[in-house]
């Protein structure tokens, strides 16, 4: 007997009502055959989602039968991107729900602010539909559990978009790491040159809503605030009712090498050493954030660090006002870890504008940003190690390839959210400790998912949603 394929189960199925309503699907009916047409919806395509619908569209075995945005101008450049890449017009969705009640959808990538992650991922997965969902994978750390857990009760295949753990480098650090080349790992540096926070709290004065944008789906779950230009499109990422500042932006990019090679698991304590701006709602615009693990797996216990501020290269001794920030730059912000500029300034070395160092008792590694370039410092560190085995599976192309894959029945993919949810969690609570202010230590209990010496700050680990907007 054929074994039943999830789009015929789901038309053999009681047709669902979009909301909490669901149903159980078990892991052996979501599989497609190699030569089976594969249906994708796009929520969000704007921004990242731009991307991302780009990269999907390559592939000649993918349909893409709807795109969803809340914007008309990013819908309408959405369905003629698909209609250049693929020849073909999607239909077009303002409500993402539209495209989750077509049954002949197989998967979704989801591209939106971060608040707007969960819910249309918890649906998909309700309904036995893979889910593509960008990093850091939700707004909150209950929201993150919840997805991983439903995610492994319903059977459906999953990604999250950190790309780089797809990448070679990812790999040869964790082979490197366990062969011993630096001895145990005591201090990882994780930097990003970016600025995704304010200097205050203050914001551009209230405007009339854009023709075509549906403000109030936008806003969706979140509180709800009168449009204003540091929202829409990209401002989001600075605001806590929407984003999750530069940590959420950069750091499961930043930190998932470390946390792969080093088996990291769930910090015991989070503390912001360094922080300016920021307050009254959105984030800062300089931090520095340090967890502590503990001993694991015969690794010595290791603080990871997490810098962001301004880019090295803006011209802070003239006024500069950047294209992205409407305030003047100010050399105070920023913020490299003095490591990597005594390295680079001692071995005539660019590490770049973001990436990692791994300090170890008998030697250093670094990776790029997005798990690129994994090298010994200083290079003739790297020459005289024995390359190690690979022992780690190695990805074929590109991390969507992966996520394709595994959806046609393959491996798991490799950022799947059973792994990449703790990952998220990580760089959540660099949030949560932004919220508790500088050097207030927060002590975490990560099975029981609380803040054990500061339980005011729990109710920051899920937040309540606008009425309407529940999941």
């Amino acid at each position: 007997m054929n074994p039943t394929t999830r789009r015929t189960f789901l038309k053999q199925s009681t047709t669902l009502a979009v909301g909490a309503a669901a149903f159980h699907i078990a892991p052996g009916l979501r599989a497609q055959s190699a030569n089976e047409k594969f249906t994708l919806g796009i929520i969000g395509p704007g921004g990242m989602g731009t991307t991302l619908l780009k990269s999907f569209t390559r592939f000649d075995d993918v349909n893409i039968a709807s795109v969803s945005d809340v914007d008309a101008n990013r819908l309408a450049a959405a369905v003629k991107n698909v209609e250049t890449l693929k020849g073909k017009t999607p239909k077009a969705e303002k409500d993402f729900r539209r495209i989750l009640e077509d049954k002949s959808v197989d998967a979704v990538v989801i591209a939106t602010p971060n608040h707007h992650h969960a819910l249309p991922a918890l649906m998909a997965i309700r309904r036995g539909i893979h889910v593509y969902l960008e990093k850091p994978l939700t707004h909150t750390i209950h929201e993150s559990r919840q997805l991983r857990d439903e995610a492994k009760r319903y059977g459906v295949v999953t990604q999250m978009g950190q790309h780089g753990h797809s990448n070679e480098g990812c790999r040869r650090l964790c082979e490197y790491i366990w062969a011993g080349a630096i001895g145990q790992v005591r201090e990882v540096h994780c930097w990003a040159a970016v600025c995704d926070g304010l200097p205050d709290a203050e914001h551009s004065p209230p405007l009339p809503v854009p023709e075509g944008l549906d403000w109030d789906t936008w806003i969706g779950p979140a509180p709800f605030r009168n449009f204003h230009a540091d929202l829409h499109p990209h401002g989001w990422h600075l605001w806590h009712d929407f984003g999750n500042g530069s940590v959420g932006n950069w750091g499961c990019h930043l930190i998932d090498p470390a946390y792969w090679a080093l088996k990291l698991g769930a910090p015991e304590a989070v503390e912001v050493e360094d922080i300016c701006g920021g307050g009254k709602g959105v984030w800062p615009i300089r931090t520095r954030i340090r967890w502590d693990f503990p001993a694991r797996e015969g690794m010595d216990p290791v603080k990871v660090y997490f810098y962001d501020g301004i880019a090295p290269g803006v011209p802070y001794n003239e006024e500069t006002v950047s294209k992205r920030w409407r305030f003047v730059a100010k050399r105070e912000w920023q913020n490299l870890p003095p490591l990597v500029v005594e390295l680079e300034k001692k071995y005539k070395r660019n590490f770049g504008r973001g990436g990692s160092l791994l300090v170890g008792t008998k030697g250093i590694m670094t990776i790029g940003e997005f798990g690129d370039g994994c090298r010994m410092v200083p290079e003739e560190a790297q020459r005289a190690f024995p390359v190690p085995d690979k022992v780690l599976p190695r990805v074929k192309g590109t991390h969507q390839e992966d996520f394709f894959r595994a959806c046609r029945g393959g491996a798991p993919a490799c950022a799947n959210f059973e792994y990449s949810a703790p990952l998220a969690e990580i760089v959540l609570l660099g949030n949560i400790a932004i919220l508790a202010g500088l050097k207030r230590r927060v002590e975490w209990d990560s099975a029981a998912m609380r803040c054990t010496n500061l339980p005011e700050l729990d109710r920051y680990l899920k937040q309540p949603s606008r009425e309407g907007w529940s999941i």
